[in-house]
C-alpha cells in the first residue's frame, strides 16, 4: 500500500470524525466510543479517566457524569478539556481539545432514562470519588434505593448526575504510518464555522 492511500484529508473535521468512529464501531471488538477524557484543576494540575462518548453533532461531543466526583469539581472550575480516542483495529487516534458546557436538564433526563434500571440506581446510589468503607456499603444502598425505585415506579435522575458537552477549538488525527513515519493533520476552529488545517510532523 502506498504512503498516501488513505490520507487524512482536508475536509470538515467533524464529517471526517463521523466517518472515523463509524468505522471504529465496525472493526473494534469493544467500546468504540471509549475515549480518555483529560481535565485539571484551576492551577493546572491534570487528571485523566476513560469515559463514553454518548452522542456527537455539529455542536460538539457528549458524555455524562456525577458532577459532584473529581472530573465534575474540575469542570466546574475549569470548564476545558481534552479528548483522546485510540482504535488500535485501525491504527488511528483523534485528539479533540475545548471548552465544556453543561447539557440541558432535558438531555440529561433523556439519557439517564435511556439506561438499564440497575445502571440508573447504581449511579443514584453512589457519591462519586469519594471514601467508601466497604463495597457492600454501596451495594446495601444500591439494593435499598432499588426497593424504593421499584415500588415508585422510575428513578429519579439525581440533579448533580449529568452531561457536558466538548465545543471542539481544535482537532487532530493520527494514522500509524510504517517505521513510525506517522501521519498527523490538524484542525483549528476559525470563526463561528470555518476551520483551517494542517499537517504535521509526526
Amino acid at each position: 500500500m502506498r504512503d498516501t492511500d488513505n490520507a487524512i484529508s482536508h475536509e470538515d473535521p467533524l464529517a471526517l470524525f463521523a466517518r472515523w468512529f463509524a468505522e471504529a464501531r465496525a472493526s473494534e471488538p469493544n467500546d468504540a466510543n471509549a475515549m480518555a477524557l483529560a481535565t485539571a484543576t484551576p492551577d493546572g494540575a491534570p487528571s485523566v479517566r476513560m469515559v463514553l462518548l454518548k452522542g456527537h453533532d455539529d455542536r460538539g461531543f457528549v458524555f455524562y457524569t456525577n458532577a459532584h466526583s473529581r472530573k465534575g469539581s474540575e469542570i466546574r472550575t475549569n470548564p476545558q478539556a481534552a479528548l483522546l480516542f485510540h482504535w488500535k483495529s485501525l491504527r488511528r487516534q483523534i485528539r479533540i481539545e475545548g471548552p465544556l458546557a453543561e447539557v440541558s436538564a432535558a438531555e440529561a433526563d433523556a439519557y439517564f432514562h435511556s439506561r438499564n434500571f440497575v445502571s440508573q440506581v447504581g449511579s443514584a446510589a453512589s457519591d462519586q470519588s469519594r471514601a467508601l468503607d466497604s463495597r457492600a456499603t454501596y451495594l446495601a444502598r444500591v439494593e435499598q434505593i432499588a426497593e424504593v425505585c421499584q415500588a415508585a415506579g422510575e428513578v429519579p435522575r439525581p440533579p448533580h448526575w449529568t452531561g457536558f458537552r466538548l465545543a471542539p477549538a481544535r482537532i487532530e488525527f493520527w494514522i500509524d504510518r510504517a517505521n513510525r513515519l506517522h501521519e498527523r493533520r490538524q484542525f483549528n476552529r476559525s470563526g463561528l464555522s470555518g476551520w483551517t488545517s494542517t499537517l504535521l510532523y509526526p
